[in-house]
C-alpha cells in the first residue's frame, strides 16, 4: 500500500499546532481522512478543529 505524507494543523489548548503524520492509504484523499480519524480520536478533537493542508505521496520509505 502506498505512504502518504500528510501535513497540516490541529487546536491544542486554544492554539493551533502544526502535524504531520505519514499513513499508509489506498489514495490521497483517504490518507486525509485517516489522518483526521487519528488525531481527532487521540486528542478527542471534532473535525472542524483539524486542517489538512498538504498530502503528498512518500517514495522508498
Amino acid at each position: 500500500m502506498p505512504k502518504f505524507e500528510v501535513k497540516g494543523t490541529f487546536k491544542n489548548d486554544g492554539q493551533m499546532k502544526p502535524y504531520t503524520k505519514t499513513v499508509d492509504a489506498p489514495s490521497e484523499r483517504l490518507a486525509g481522512e485517516f489522518t483526521l480519524a487519528t488525531i481527532g480520536s487521540k486528542h478527542r478533537l471534532e473535525r472542524k478543529y483539524i486542517t489538512v493542508d498538504s498530502v503528498k505521496a512518500v517514495n522508498g520509505e
